[in-house]
């Protein structure tokens, strides 16, 4: 199974898509097609976590003050069905190989990956 989990209008994620050879990757745009819960548990099943999961860069995340609330692995994954914008972008899959946000590390493992 090649996957990936991105946004539309985040510049970054349209960076990387075009830089990696996304040839046979089904591509599921987050805002318009909402990320399902089945499809979050896959997520965690392969990260081991949902706050690996969950972006604390974005904005929401600092208006509601998440970072001075004590969260539970049950919490991130509340927040990540409710606001696709706490979904750290974009999440690729490769058989069983999950490739989490954007660091240069991530995408230099994930072109190893993917060749």
């Amino acid at each position: 199974m090649k996957k990936v989990y991105f946004l539309q209008t985040c510049d970054t994620c349209r960076r990387i898509l075009k830089e990696v050879n996304i040839d046979g990757f089904e591509q599921q745009e987050i805002k318009t097609n909402a990320i399902t819960t089945a499809q979050l548990d896959e997520m965690y099943k392969l990260s081991g976590s949902y706050e690996a999961l969950f972006n604390k860069r974005a904005r929401l995340y600092k208006s509601m003050d998440l970072k001075n609330k004590d969260l539970s692995e049950a919490d991130f994954k509340q927040y990540l069905l409710e606001e696709y914008t706490f979904l750290k972008r974009p999440v690729f899959i490769v058989e069983n190989d999950i490739f989490i946000g954007n660091s240069k590390t991530v995408i230099e493992k994930l072109k190893e990956k993917i060749g």
